[in-house]
């Protein structure tokens, strides 16, 4: 009778720990998937920014040597990422793609003049730089024009500081709800060991005494949850970038293993401190108060 009775503790005390560990697991999971958005927020935006594509179309008696000398001089340019030259021939091929094979025949000669397409840093995707290379662009030989959609990089500078600062109040607003919910965890997993913290105290055990044993579990517990919140957030990353390889690029790679590292310290370090706080709390219950 008295091991089935120990067995049936024993089975409960299991599933109150796993039901505490699953709680946190997915508290500090969301904690990890909002951190992930918050430390790629830039990634992301210079993503956007970077693949802006800027059109350096010139002449139509342009040679190519002129052409090809720019283009040599453009490498130099700080604020270009990418190019690729256009070239008449190739030119024509995108346009028969889009306009159909005949459409040379409503011309007398070929009308696609030599072009480059520039993709910028990110740090250039702004009015006041864009400006600027824009007239540096419009300056160099045999350029007729520099065509880029401004209204595209205004909807992105500007929805990109909108998405930062919704990100930033979320990161605030899920830190202060993961400590709340942990701390009820916590708390209702320490509040059925009620009667044991008051026994402790009759029999003269000191705070410390009584709170170690708590304290160490809390961290084992916070560990526990934070490990697996990074197998379940490693998981979903790798579902994402199954389906989208892009992403992949995006992601800051060192960010990223700063969040896994950052999830189980905070997972500990939640743990251990409302450990403290409502082991104190417990410990000073008088007998009445234990029953309420």
């Amino acid at each position: 009778m008295k091991k089935r009775e120990k067995n049936i503790v024993y089975r409960r005390l299991i599933q109150s720990y796993l039901s505490s560990v699953i709680s946190i697991s997915m508290v500090l999971l969301l904690a990890g998937l909002t951190g992930l958005m918050g430390v790629n927020a830039k990634s992301v935006s210079d993503y956007f920014r970077e693949n802006i594509k800027l059109s350096v179309i010139f002449e139509e008696i342009a040679p190519d040597d002129a052409t090809l000398l720019v283009f040599e001089q453009l490498k130099e340019k700080e604020y270009i990422k990418e190019m690729e030259y256009v070239s008449r021939e190739k030119g024509t091929e995108e346009m028969k793609e889009i306009l159909g094979e005949d459409f040379l025949e409503l011309f007398e000669v070929n009308p696609i003049p030599v072009s480059i397409d520039i993709f910028l840093k990110s740090d250039y995707i702004n009015t006041d730089s864009l400006s600027y290379v824009e007239q540096e662009l419009s300056s160099m030989n045999m350029v007729k024009e520099v065509v880029y959609q401004e209204s595209l990089v205004t909807i992105i500078n500007d929805n990109m500081e909108k998405a930062g600062y919704v990100a930033g109040i979320l990161m605030l607003l899920l830190v202060f709800i993961s400590f709340v919910l942990i701390n009820n965890t916590v708390r209702l997993n320490l509040y059925a060991k009620r009667f044991v913290i008051y026994t402790m105290k009759l029999v003269g055990a000191r705070r410390s005494f009584i709170r170690r044993p708590l304290i160490i579990k809390g961290i084992w517990q916070g560990l526990v949850s934070g490990l697996i919140s990074d197998i379940l957030l490693g998981g979903l990353i790798y579902i994402l970038i199954s389906d989208l390889p892009e992403l992949f690029e995006i992601l800051d790679k060192k960010m990223v293993f700063a969040v896994f590292a950052a999830v189980p310290v905070a997972g500990i370090l939640l743990c251990v401190i409302s450990t403290y706080f409502i082991s104190n709390r417990l410990i000073s219950m008088s007998g009445d108060d234990i029953y309420y």
